[in-house]
């Protein structure tokens, strides 16, 4: 037997707690799982697991191991699938965590179209907002989108937003349309996100290469971290929003919402796509990644 193959017989002995167990279902003898053991321990120098009767304790030794050697048995069984397989089906679990509103506002034709292509694949999408950690949580991928450069090794850019300031026509006929940015002050400010003071950035002219950024602060008429439910509230004539371009499309195709004070330019957001450096991608990543970055392409930036 090969190095490969005795931490996949350790992975499975560990995964049972007990030998005999992992005998049974490694379909081999006893006597061979104690001395794969054994020889394990002498190659590493170290006890792995404490075995007295009645008792069963993986070392701290063991435990580091068991967690290197799942990566390692995972890697050699990716190489047989994408090479043994080349012309089958792919298939096989693949657990993406995606903003909520960006997912279901965005993404959802996208995420649903990649699982009609490829049905053997076991999609399993998570849309939350939170940030996930890909060492110790199961997911192979995390869409996240930010207002700063990420220059993480996993982090690959795969698009970016626009931002800018909507109203309906509804709200505007009541108050008037604002005609500057002190003008907003005056106005039902609707806001991403539950702080009480609220701050909106808009780039003007360029300042030693870079945008000049000024800053707009106010009180909100109205908090909420979803943009689905601002969305909402700004059709019904509540107040002013910033909004995402991939949000307000159909909105604004529809003349329920108008652009407020174009000429006053946000600062894009970028689109990012995730992976753990502790792992290479593997073939249904792979896909994965290039059917969601080639969705993407519609978005406002070349970068896509």
């Amino acid at each position: 037997m090969g190095q490969i193959e005795d931490l996949r017989i350790f992975v499975v002995m560990v995964d049972e707690g007990s030998i005999t167990r992992a005998a049974t279902t490694l379909n081999i003898a006893k006597s061979a799982v104690s001395r794969r053991l054994a020889l394990l321990e002498d190659r590493y120098e170290a006890k792995l697991i404490e075995r007295k009767p009645g008792s069963w304790k993986v070392t701290e030794t063991g435990e580091e191991l068991y967690h290197r050697a799942i990566r390692a048995v995972g890697e050699v069984d990716e190489i047989d699938a994408d090479f043994l397989s080349a012309s089958a089906k792919l298939s096989g679990p693949l657990s993406v965590s995606v903003p909520r509103d960006f997912g279901l506002g965005y993404l959802n034709d996208a995420l649903t179209s990649f699982k009609i292509k490829y049905p053997e694949i076991i999609l399993a999408v998570d849309f939350d907002d939170r940030v996930v950690d890909l060492d110790r949580e199961n997911y192979d991928f995390a869409i996240r989108i930010t207002g700063v450069q990420e220059n993480k090794l996993s982090a690959n850019h795969i698009g970016a937003m626009e931002h800018a300031l909507y109203s309906s026509p509804k709200y505007l006929d009541a108050h008037s349309t604002p005609q500057s940015l002190d003008d907003l002050r005056n106005h039902q400010l609707l806001h991403f996100g539950t702080a009480r003071r609220g701050t909106w950035n808009f780039t003007s002219e360029k300042s030693h290469g870079k945008d000049k950024i000024t800053p707009l602060e106010f009180s909100p008429y109205l908090n909420s971290n979803s943009g689905l439910f601002l969305l909402d509230a700004t059709v019904k004539g509540l107040g002013i929003s910033r909004l995402p371009d991939f949000i307000v499309k159909q909105a604004v195709d529809g003349n329920e919402l108008v652009q407020i004070l174009p000429e006053f330019k946000m600062p894009s957001w970028h689109v990012y796509l995730l992976h753990s450096n502790n792992r290479q991608m593997n073939k249904r990543m792979r896909v994965f990644f290039e059917e969601i970055r080639t969705a993407c392409i519609s978005m406002t930036q070349p970068e896509c």
